[in-house]
């Protein structure tokens, strides 16, 4: 699973502080098998917090150019599904029209 903290985070905060965030801000497990991902307020860089059965690994990205389309919700922490965590990083939003879907079946006669 993956869960976006929506608005911007103060990157400044380490593994123990990003954990305390999705605890007490967003009520969830910071323990699980779950990546979370923050995004500061420039929008240039992320950092991602995820649990492994003996530790966290703390994740930092920066662009060197362009911005992420991160949703501005403050206070809401949204499961995105492995499609639309593929758009962010490809600097698209979250939020896409619906797609074509593939046709399958076919028979030319």
């Amino acid at each position: 699973r993956v869960y976006i903290a929506c608005g911007y985070t103060d990157l400044r905060k380490g593994i123990d502080g990003l954990a305390a965030l999705v605890q007490q801000q967003f009520e969830l497990d910071p323990f699980t098998n779950t990546l979370f991902l923050f995004c500061g307020r420039r929008r240039d860089r992320i950092k991602g917090l995820y649990w492994e059965k003996d530790g966290f690994v703390l994740l930092y990205k920066r662009l060197e150019e362009g911005v992420y389309q991160w949703p501005r919700s403050e206070t809401e922490a949204r499961q995105i599904t492995p499609q639309q965590y593929r758009w962010l990083m490809e600097g698209l939003k979250v939020e896409q029209p619906q797609a074509h879907r593939p046709v399958t079946g076919l028979s030319a006669i």
